[in-house]
């Protein structure tokens, strides 16, 4: 599986088919400070992905008004 992390740009490969969750905890990453990406869609921490797959990791980021 490849992995494509954002904010810093960085590619990582990953050995077989995993579950999202499993993916972020492996990175060290806290899910609630992301969005998945796979197929142009947004999916859940549950969703496995095919070892074939390709994944984008994007920080959440928000602001407001002054």
């Amino acid at each position: 599986m490849n992995v494509q992390l954002r904010n810093p740009d960085n590619r990582i490969e990953l050995p077989g088919e995993r579950v999202v969750a499993d993916v972020l905890k492996e990175l060290e990453i806290n899910p609630e400070t992301v969005l998945v990406i796979y197929q142009d869609t947004l999916v859940m921490p549950n969703a496995v992905i095919p070892a074939d797959g390709t994944i984008e990791i994007r920080p959440v980021i928000s602001g407001g008004a002054a």
